[in-house]
Formats: structure tokens, sequence, C-alpha cells
């Protein structure tokens, strides 16, 4: 059999399993910002050709170059990135003696007036749109599983949790429902940030001079063009690329890319807190959840682990650091910075391929995952009432005040716990008096968990009340 070996320095995702073959992962490849450069050189010839400042045989000729990736090998450029610090100097290069190849004329249009931060800017706005794409259409599809969760369980109790004890009664149907609802809230806020990530276009030093240089050098600004050149060709650029048009060159005004590291983290961290119920839950001593299909380990033949949310809590966890450098990168000097641009770049494209995996594990586990009603019951009743002092406070202060109503139950709670007895026994062995008031049906009622849900089901449905995006809907 014959086996392939990639390249020694290849990242074929073995150590990041949580984005290994993700549509996230093929969207930030070395490939598709290649694809994207390659993009942003053929729509920026595009809108100088459409205002009348390139033929349009030089737009026909450098689209036509461009779109032949396969002429370009990602490593090549790479290696030879290193001498200008960026892989655009090297591509535009490349591209132009492809389109020499094609119309001599027309090479003299490739990249002209741009600067290398205005097509890596823009080619990573577009890898961040087709990336994000993915994503938005992953978290719909897990809305729309933990909808039908929510809904299916809306009366399901369980054991609330707080500070990892058992707290007072909840539904599966409430827990589902909050989880659903910061997906919606991560949805939200990742649509909004893709609808404005922005073209870039300032040359040298976001003057857009060069481009009015080379007009004048032509025989003048066309006559429609001036004397708003600059901002027309800005306009024509972002509609060639389909990127939202900017107010200014953002070279140093790093909000999209800020906005965008503020959205992945909070979404990493919204599906981390589903991962971690579902981590919890699916405990062998608590069993309330468990994944559809289970990981095996390799020393255990017996374990299905949950290895969609573990993946999604690894996920979580390195998605704020990430976060961190971008935000980071804000205080960046001069027109142009050196080192603070530079730094964005793969950190970017790590946060855009972890939240991206975590989306798709998050779809995946939310359509499969396993719900075990009679071991929520079972794990509601391992307290023997205990779970429900807050109710029987409020019932007996009625009676004696809520000091005092506060102090009995709390040493009934703490005789049930230390005999082993249920807090109906307790109750009656440390205030006798107090507990013959009330009827037996009445401390059955009272200890009753299913019967001390609060709001709940009014909360689920207010919850489900709030519209999701539509789980067929199209990036």
């Amino acid at each position: 059999m014959t086996h392939h070996t990639p390249e020694p320095e290849a990242d074929v995702g073995m150590l990041t399993p949580s984005s290994a073959g993700s549509a996230a992962a093929h969207a930030t490849g070395d490939t598709a910002y290649l694809r994207a450069m390659l993009d942003a050189e053929a729509a920026l010839t595009r809108a100088q050709a459409a205002l009348g400042l390139a033929p349009e045989a030089a737009a026909a000729a450098v689209t036509a170059a461009a779109a032949d990736t396969h002429r370009h090998d990602p490593r090549d450029l790479a290696l030879r990135a290193r001498a200008a610090g960026n892989p655009v100097v090297p591509l535009v290069a490349d591209l132009t003696a492809a389109v020499a190849d094609r119309d001599p004329k027309a090479a003299e249009y490739v990249h002209r007036g741009a600067t290398s931060q205005d097509i890596l800017d823009t080619a990573m706005m577009l890898v961040c749109a087709r990336s994000l794409d993915t994503v938005l259409a992953d978290l719909r599809r897990t809305a729309d599983a933990l909808r039908r969760s929510a809904a299916a369980h809306r009366d399901t109790p369980m054991a609330g949790r707080t500070l990892t004890q058992h707290a007072v009664p909840v539904t599966f149907g409430l827990k589902a429902a909050g989880w659903r609802a910061l997906v919606l809230d991560a949805h939200d806020r990742l649509a909004a940030v893709r609808a404005a990530l922005p073209a870039q276009l300032g040359g040298a030093a976001g003057t857009l001079a060069a481009f009015e240089a080379y007009a004048e050098a032509d025989g003048g600004t066309p006559e429609p063009l001036a004397p708003g050149l600059g901002p027309c060709l800005l306009a024509a650029y972002a509609a060639e690329t389909g990127l939202a048009e900017p107010a200014l060159p953002w070279h140093t005004l790093r909000t999209p890319v800020a906005d965008l590291a503020g959205a992945l983290a909070f979404t990493a961290g919204a599906l981390g807190k589903l991962a971690a119920d579902v981590l919890t839950l699916s405990r062998t001593e608590i069993g309330e959840l468990a994944e559809g299909s289970g990981g095996g380990s390799s020393a255990m033949p017996h374990k299905a682990n949950p290895v969609r949310a573990t993946l999604i809590a690894a996920a979580a966890r390195q998605v704020p650091a990430l976060a961190a450098v971008l935000y980071g990168a804000l205080a960046a000097e001069d027109e142009r910075p050196a080192g603070a641009w530079h730094a964005e770049w793969q950190p970017l494209r790590d946060a855009l391929r972890l939240v991206g995996g975590a989306a798709r594990d998050a779809a995946e586990l939310t359509a499969a995952l396993r719900v075990r009603p009679q071991r929520m019951r079972r794990n509601l009743d391992a307290t023997g009432g205990l779970i429900t002092t807050e109710r029987l406070v409020a019932a007996l202060a009625a009676m004696t005040g809520r000091g005092e109503a506060r102090r009995t139950l709390d040493a009934a709670a703490r005789r049930a716990v230390a005999d082993g007895v249920g807090l109906h026994e307790a109750l009656h062995a440390e205030a006798p008096a107090l507990a013959a008031q009330l009827s037996e049906a009445r401390i059955r009622q009272l200890l009753d968990p299913t019967d001390y849900l609060g709001s709940v089901g009014p909360l689920v449905d207010r919850a489900l009340a709030r519209t999701g995006p539509d789980p067929q809907e199209s990036a």
C-alpha cells in the first residue's frame, strides 16, 4: 500500500481535531487566502475600469489571469514573502507576469495605485466573510435543534445546580432554551459583523493619491469623478468585492478586526457554556445527558466519551486569548504599522477555524443529544427532599416567622444528611410540634420537586417566542 508523505512542515490538522475537515478550515487555508488575494487584485482593476481609469481589456485580462490559482504555489509565496514581510509583493510579481503572457499592455494595470495592505486586508475580509457564512449556517442548525429540545422537554424536571450542588428544581426545557438564547445571541453578533466587513483601499498612506496621479498621467481624471475620484473608486471597489464600503481607509483603524474578534470570542464562549453543561450532565454518576455517538477510549472499552463537547470546550478556552492579540493590534502607530498588522494574521485565522469547528460540533451534538428524563428524576430524589427546602422555609415562615423557619430547616437538613434519612423524617425529629401542624398530604406536596418549578413553563415559552434564523436560510 502506498502512503502519501506530506511536506514535513505541512499542517493537516492532526493536533486540531476540532477544526480538521471543517468548512471553516477549508475556507481559511493558504489556498483560500491565495484565492482571496487574487480576487482582490482582479476586483481592483475592474473597479478602475468601471470608472474609466483602466481599459476594459485590462480588467478582463487581469480577471482571467487571477482565476488561475494553480499557477501560484502558496509555499513558494510564503518563502518569498520573507523578503517584503507579506505575501502580496511576490504574488503581484507573479500575477503581473501571468497577465503579461495574455496582454502585455494590461500588465501595467495590475495592482496599480494600491499598497500591499489594501490587497491583504481585503483578502482577509473576503476569507472572513466566506468562513462566517459556514459558521452562521451551523449556528442556525444548532439553534433549531435546541428549539426542538426545549419544546419537547419544557416540563421535564431536573435538578438545578449552583456551585456544583443541587439548588432547586428546574426543567431541561429551561436549560435548552438558555443554550438556544446564547446561540442566537452569537448568531446575531456574527451576522452583524459579517454584514459590515469592509473592503480596504487607501494606497500608501490612506490618501488614495496614487490613483489620482495615475489618472492625471493618463490624461486627467474623468470629468464625472472630479473632484471625488478616491471616494468613487472606493465605492466601486467595495461593490466589486461584495464587501461593505468603509467611510475611510482603515489601515490603522482596526475596528472591523476588533469587532470580529469580540464576536468570535463571544461565540466560542456561548458554545462553551453548552459544552460545559453537557460534559457535567454526561458524567457517569449523573448520566442525565449523552452524546448521540460518543468517542471511544484507547484503553477502556466501556467508555463513550463526550467528544463533541470536549472539542467545543477546548475551543472556548483558546479563542479569548486569540481575541486579546487582535484587540492589542488596535494600538497601531502611524498611517500603516510595523508589527501590529502582521500580528493579526494567524490569530484571526486560528480564531475563525476554532469557532468554525466548534459551531460544526455544536450542530452535530445538539442534533443527536440524548436526554434521559428517568435519570433526571432519580437525581432529583437523591437528597430525599432537600432540594425543596427553599419552598419549606416559605411555608413554615407563615407559622413561625422567616428566621425561625430557616433555623428549623437548617437543623433538619443537617440531620437528614448526618443520619441518612429523608427531609420529612428529619423535620419530624427536629421539630415534631411544628411538623404536626402540617398534614401528611401537604408535606408530600411541599417535598415534591416536580411541584416546585415556579414559572419555568412560561419562561421557556417566552424564550422560544424569540424568532430564530431560518435553518434553511442561505448564508
